[in-house]
């Protein structure tokens, strides 16, 4: 058994990963510029940061499972079920990971953590002290998606006696939340906190058109994909001070340049695409231990979880 995993790790992540699968597999942690070389014997793909799509696929004959994460708008479906090759996501295995990490950036963002810490820490006046912030029993989020992690961060909210609103296509009946059409909701929120996939119906669907829309001193969210925003249209948002500020865990590019604006924005709080992974950077237990039912489920020739992709047989 060959797992090929690609992606950005640390040396000690690279550890704990491979701790992860059966002593008797073979485990590659690799670059995505040094796939091609792992791919002819390969069994099972990971991806991160690298596009599966028909070239790849044509260069790996004993591909049997295409295993990702939440998302999988890095995967070429049909070129993945013209080829046989079975793709599952991991859907809302990382769900209270992600429902956590937004509860903490709004937590950072209205009780200034970061910038209280700063502070401290450049030994500044206390006196010179001049920030503001909020109880979050006074704010109304505004969910965009109600899938896994947004049914959580509703539950967390609504424990914070926030006003839950939520956007999206099913309609639901679930406690403590108020559904809406997409613009009031932009219009009374606080907090708009984004959901939902990255395809083409979403992709860039946060726009200057939806910033206009927004309260001049909400802040944006995002946890789900970066493609879902369009970033250029959100640097002038934060500029021109259209809205209050953002959130971010994740980019259009990543990772993130070093020379971006956004690290020089005092208005916005970055995280490195890290939400999913509360146990180390780029590890998360729960994660690898689905994959791993998973894909001996599919080497076992049953039904694995999560699947995306049908397979005509």
């Amino acid at each position: 058994m060959k797992v090929v995993i690609i992606g950005f790790f640390p040396e000690t992540a690279k550890d704990r990963i491979r701790g992860s699968f059966p002593c008797a597999w073979d485990v590659r942690i690799v670059l995505p510029e040094e796939v091609e070389q792992e791919l002819t014997d390969a069994d099972v793909l990971i991806p991160e940061h690298i596009l599966i799509d028909d070239g790849i696929l044509q260069k790996a004959p004993k591909l049997k499972l295409v295993q990702t994460g939440a998302g999988y708008d890095n995967v070429d479906l049909r070129a993945c079920t013209k080829h046989g090759v079975q793709v599952c996501n991991a859907a809302g295995v990382n769900a209270n990971a992600v429902a956590e990490h937004v509860m903490a950036l709004i937590l950072c963002w209205y009780k200034n953590i970061v910038k209280l810490d700063r502070f401290l820490k450049t030994n500044s006046d206390e006196g010179g002290l001049n920030y503001f912030g909020a109880e979050l029993s006074e704010k109304t989020i505004g969910l965009v998606g109600f899938g896994h992690v947004g049914k959580k961060v509703a539950e967390y909210c609504n424990a914070f006696h926030m006003k839950v609103l939520v956007y999206s296509h099913h309609p639901t009946d679930a406690a403590g939340i108020e559904q809406r059409d997409l613009e009031s909701l932009l219009r009374d929120s606080d907090i708009v906190s984004l959901h939902v996939p990255l395809n083409e119906s979403t992709r860039h669907m946060i726009n200057a058109d939806v910033f206009a829309k927004m309260k001049s001193d909400a802040v944006l969210i995002n946890t789900s994909r970066g493609g879902v925003v369009d970033e250029p249209q959100l640097l002038q948002a934060l500029e021109k001070g259209l809205i209050g500020g953002a959130c971010l865990d994740v980019f259009e590019e990543e990772p993130l340049r070093r020379d971006h604006p956004l690290r020089g924005m005092e208005n916005v709080i970055l995280t490195p695409h890290t939400a999913g992974l509360p146990d180390g950077v780029k590890y998360h237990k729960k994660r690898y231990e689905f994959f791993v039912k998973n894909i001996e489920r599919v080497m076992k020739n049953e039904t694995p979880d999560c699947r995306i992709n049908n397979l005509v047989k």
